[in-house]
């Protein structure tokens, strides 16, 4: 009988430490989480992820390593976090342009925005603006659409991402404008040259808005659902009548397909926290940018909604599938 309670004891104990590892893996996050940004560092993207990372790696406690895999408009960023694994620790801080723009522009994306990624929530609105040349006699979209329709083939426009390209293409068939695309490959020389007078318009980021308090460009109107305190002159599309505009440069963390519930819970109630907080609210409205949280259910309709969105605008506007 003795021999025999020493056998129990023995092997309750073991089972007991060879559950401890299990229970171990379970307390998540136990090392650094790397968060993947698909643009190069300075950008807004990159500038709104390190502003979102900082807090809730102390949130989570574990830090939050910022990894940019620039290029391909998000699809090389895209691609790494899909093949990565699933476990929390690999996580995409998406954008509209990688998993709207770039699969509704390609005959063949490398992966599904819907199928191949775990959405965890939303993070807000990438404030897009209306920027002309100060030299154009236009201080407002009913003249500048008037100017533009008077001078047919006689203006251009600049983009540097696939946003801008899709969201000018749809502007200019909706509001029936002839104008001559030039592409650029990012934000910075196209801001140099229609500052220049060689473009004559361009939808991009905020980081354009010191040049229109410098007086070297005007801004016209913007993407976002509402005013930007950076730019209270620019009305939303929606104020000047354009309601069919309806491509959305949304942001959303998301990780790869399969992620468990319980971390998708922890980092999304986490996310839902920071964005609430005043301070983080105030450093993303510096960079035109409009902080929103959601639930995973809700990210994941909106990458499917806005899936359809695009592909309906790039076809509506006649962009070349590439």
């Amino acid at each position: 009988m003795e021999n025999r309670r020493i056998f129990l004891t023995t092997a309750i104990a073991s089972v007991a430490v060879a559950a401890l590892p299990s229970r171990a893996q379970t307390q998540y996050p136990a090392k650094p989480v790397r968060l993947v940004v698909p643009f190069p560092p300075g950008g807004t993207t990159d500038q709104a992820a390190r502003v979102i990372a900082q807090p809730l790696g102390e949130a989570l406690g574990q830090t939050i390593i910022i990894d940019n895999k620039a290029g391909a408009d998000g699809v090389i960023a895209g691609e790494a976090v899909m093949k990565a694994a699933p476990d929390g620790y690999t996580l995409l801080f998406g954008t509209a342009t990688g998993l709207s723009a770039a699969p509704a522009m390609r005959k063949s994306a490398p992966y599904d925005p819907v199928a191949d990624f775990t959405p965890i929530s939303r993070t807000g609105t990438f404030g897009f603006f209306l920027y002309i040349n100060d030299s154009l006699p236009a201080r407002t979209m009913p003249e500048l659409m008037a100017y533009v329709r008077a001078n047919p083939g006689k203006l251009n426009y600049g983009t540097s991402s696939a946003t801008s390209i899709v969201a000018t293409a749809q502007f200019a068939q909706l509001a029936k404008l002839d104008m001559v695309h030039i592409p650029y490959k990012g934000d910075a020389p196209l801001t140099i040259d229609i500052i220049g007078g060689r473009v004559h318009l361009m939808f991009a980021a905020g980081s354009a808005l010191p040049h229109v308090q410098s007086g070297k460009l005007r801004v016209i109107a913007t993407l976002l659902p509402k005013r930007s305190p950076l730019a209270p002159e620019a009305p939303t599309m929606a104020e000047v009548g354009l309601t069919n505009l309806s491509i959305n440069p949304w942001g959303g963390m998301l990780g790869p397909a399969g992620l468990p519930r319980d971390i998708v819970d922890r980092l999304g109630h986490e996310m839902s926290r920071v964005l609430a907080r005043v301070d983080v609210q105030d450093q993303l409205g510096r960079l035109a940018f409009d902080p929103q949280s959601s639930t995973s259910e809700e990210l994941g309709a909106l990458v499917k909604d806005q899936l359809g969105v695009w592909r309906k605008a790039v076809r509506d506007a006649g962009i070349p599938i590439e």
